[in-house]
């Protein structure tokens, strides 16, 4: 018997990819290396933009790209897929069709976590990249949960903060902004908040909220676990 091998589609950004890690390593009880979760990453930093494909309109389309690294993990023996960029979730079903293995979809998986406490029209506030808002990514898992996205008013502050992170880190200003989304968020009846860009879960330890946050990474950091520690034949 040997643990499923997960495969991660990582380098959008390459902070977020370890701090995936990070968290992944936060959910085991270890007391030596080998209790640690083993992984595959792929992390290409060259992968197109997400924003410059969704928002711009004038960016390559990130699909093949990431379908071909679907593929490169799956023949290096991945088990199952896992990608920390919520945006990039966008293009699911095209890595979807690329390979034989699942996809732990962090989009899916997080709306089914909060489903089970939630209550019937519930809204989610949503800290993340309007890209997720055009392409309307949360859009189906939300509805058939019966619950609706929140955004903020505005939503191009969002997307500075996280060119902000990419270029510059975690700023205090970065904070600032997703602080006061959160606040306007909780003011305007959201149930709780979804940190659902991974350049904002490097900043959601220090977030402030007047009501619960859920952290995308750290739904889909409990799934590579649970999917690794099933026992494979």
């Amino acid at each position: 018997m040997r643990r499923n091998l997960v495969g991660v589609l990582g380098g959008m950004g390459p902070e977020a990819t370890i701090l995936l890690q990070q968290r992944l390593l936060a959910t085991v009880a270890a007391h030596d290396d080998a209790d640690h979760i083993p992984l595959l990453i792929d992390m290409n930093p060259q992968v197109p933009s997400r924003i410059a494909h969704l928002i711009t309109g004038t960016g390559t389309d990130p699909a093949p790209t990431l379908a071909r690294m679907a593929q490169r993990l799956e023949a290096t023996g991945a088990t199952a897929l896992a990608m920390p960029c919520n945006t990039a979730h966008h293009y699911a079903p095209q890595i979807e069709t690329a390979v034989s293995i699942p996809l732990l979809n962090m989009v899916e998986l997080s709306v089914a976590h909060v489903a089970q406490t939630a209550p019937e029209g519930a809204r989610i506030g949503m800290l993340a990249s309007p890209a997720l808002q055009r392409a309307g990514v949360f859009d189906p898992a939300l509805d058939r949960a019966g619950m609706t996205a929140l955004w903020p008013e505005d939503t191009n502050r969002l997307l500075d903060a996280i060119r902000s992170i990419k270029s510059d880190g975690p700023t205090p200003q970065a904070q600032d902004i997703l602080n006061e989304a959160a606040s306007e968020l909780a003011t305007r009846g959201a149930a709780l908040l979804f940190v659902a860009c991974s350049e904002f879960s490097l900043l959601a330890p220090d977030l402030h909220a007047a009501v619960p946050v859920i952290d995308t990474v750290d739904v889909l950091a409990r799934a590579i676990r649970d999917h690794s520690q099933m026992k494979s034949r």
